[in-house]
């Protein structure tokens, strides 16, 4: 599960630095990122980070049952000790990967307002080119 966190967290860093910069990969990104909010899409988005959100929760009020259990026993375990580490990183994950979804889906958005604003103050440019 830890590999598809990862490949989540990387794929979102990928896809906001390409938002940042200007490339013709960027253009592509935005009629993508466009494609995927029509239809059903913003629903499916919804779904996916409602779950996310869901297993993240779950997965912190297990470490705080753990940390509360070694808190009674004065140690920890070698096992609650693993899989406390198990369901730090595995929330961590599931934290940053939710924060770049939202940073991409508000730099998507801005992104889209400023292209929609540079052709109405110069519409000139686009005739000529």
């Amino acid at each position: 599960m830890f590999y598809l966190f990862f490949t989540t967290v990387f794929t979102e860093m990928a896809l906001i630095l390409a938002l940042l910069f200007e490339s013709p990969l960027r253009k592509l990104l935005i009629l993508g990122l466009d494609k995927l909010k029509q239809g059903r899409g913003p629903l499916v988005a919804k779904s996916v980070g409602a779950t996310v959100l869901v297993v993240l929760s779950s997965a912190v009020y297990n470490v705080v049952e753990i940390h509360k259990r070694s808190r009674e026993s004065g140690a920890l375990n070698p096992t609650e000790e693993v899989l406390m580490a198990d369901l730090l990183l595995e929330a961590s994950l599931m934290g940053f990967s939710l924060f770049l979804a939202v940073m991409m889906d508000r730099l998507h958005s801005y992104t889209k307002r400023k292209q929609i604003l540079e052709e109405v103050i110069n519409p000139n440019k686009q005739h000529n080119q």
